[in-house]
C-alpha cells in the first residue's frame, strides 16, 4: 500500500483540496478527521467535528481511542486499498496515523502550500476563524445523519485531469459547523431565539411593521422557523418577503451559530397609511 499524506495548518483548505489530490494521484481512499472514505462513502470511523470539544476532536482525529483504531484498521484490512491518502496538520500527526493504523511510511508528502496560493490559504483560515466552517470530502446526503442541525450548503469541487483528453469531474463537498467551536459549547432557548428572530426581522426591513411571535421547530437539517408578519400597503409582498427570509436566515446563523434549515414567512395583514 502507498501512503500519500497532505499537510497543511488546520483551516488551510486540505479537505477542500483531497479530492483533487488524490483524483491527480490516483488515490481511491482518503483519511480525514477519523473518518475513512472511498469515493461519496464513510467505510469506518468517526468524524473528530462530531466532538463535543476541541481536544476530543484531537484525539479522535489521531486515533486514541481503541475502538475506533479497531474499527477502521478493520475496514482497511478488508478493503485493501492500494494507495490511500491521509490529512494532517502535521508531518508528525501523520507519523501518529500511520503507527496507529500500522501503515507503511508515507511514499508522497504534498504540503498544502503546493497546491493553493498564499492568498488562497489566506482566504481558508479566515474563513474558519469568523465562521467555524469545515469541509468534509462527502456530499451532503452522506452526511445528514451524522451531523443533524451542523450541515450548512454543499460546495463543488471542480477540477480536471491529468491530460487534455481526461474530461473535467465535478465532485461534492460538504460544509459542516462541529459540536466544538473556539467559543464552547453553545446552548440558547427558544424564547431567546425568538426574541433574536423578531429583532433580526425588524432590524431587516422598515416595510415590516409587526411581527407575530415565531415558532422554532427543528428537523434533523437544523432549526425551522415561522413566522406572520404585518407590512405596508403597496409592496410586492413575494419578492419584499424574499429578501426578509434570505437575510434573517443569514442574521441568525451568524448571530446563534445554529444551522438554520428553513424560515417559513407568511404576511398576514398588510397595514393600510393614517
Amino acid at each position: 500500500m502507498k501512503v500519500y499524506a497532505l499537510v497543511g495548518p488546520s483551516g488551510s483548505g486540505k479537505s477542500h483540496r483531497s479530492t483533487q489530490v488524490a483524483y491527480k494521484e490516483g488515490i481511491d481512499y482518503i483519511l480525514d478527521d477519523g473518518l475513512l472514505i472511498k469515493g461519496n462513502q464513510v467505510l469506518a470511523g468517526r468524524s473528530s467535528k462530531r466532538e463535543n470539544t476541541r481536544i476530543g476532536a484531537t484525539k479522535r482525529a489521531i486515533f486514541t481511542d481503541p475502538q475506533h483504531t479497531a474499527e477502521v484498521k478493520a475496514a482497511l484490512k478488508k478493503s485493501k486499498p492500494e494507495s490511500i491518502l491521509i490529512l494532517g496538520i502535521s508531518e508528525r500527526m501523520i507519523e501518529i496515523i500511520v503507527q496507529k493504523l500500522n501503515l507503511p511510511v508515507p511514499h508522497k508528502i504534498i504540503y498544502i502550500e503546493d497546491i493553493a496560493s498564499p492568498r488562497e490559504i489566506a482566504q481558508a483560515l479566515e474563513t474558519r476563524a469568523k465562521k467555524n466552517r469545515h469541509v468534509i470530502p462527502l456530499p451532503t446526503f452522506a452526511l445528514e445523519k451524522a451531523f443533524p442541525g451542523y450541515l450548512l450548503d454543499p460546495l463543488k469541487a471542480f477540477f480536471k485531469g491529468k491530460s487534455r483528453t481526461t474530461a473535467p469531474r465535478t465532485l461534492e463537498h460538504s460544509i459542516v459547523r462541529p459540536v466544538y467551536s473556539s467559543l464552547g459549547n453553545l446552548y440558547l432557548s427558544h424564547n431567546v431565539i425568538e426574541q433574536i428572530t423578531v429583532h433580526v426581522t425588524m432590524q431587516t426591513s422598515n416595510d415590516i411593521i409587526k411581527i407575530r411571535k415565531p415558532v422554532i421547530g427543528s428537523c434533523n437539517k437544523g432549526l425551522v422557523i415561522s413566522m406572520d408578519v404585518y407590512i405596508k400597503y403597496g409592496l410586492n409582498i413575494p419578492h419584499l418577503l424574499k429578501n426578509v427570509q434570505q437575510e434573517v436566515k443569514t442574521s441568525l446563523e451568524y448571530l446563534t451559530g445554529f444551522q438554520i434549515s428553513k424560515i417559513n414567512i407568511a404576511a398576514r395583514g398588510i397595514i393600510l397609511p393614517e
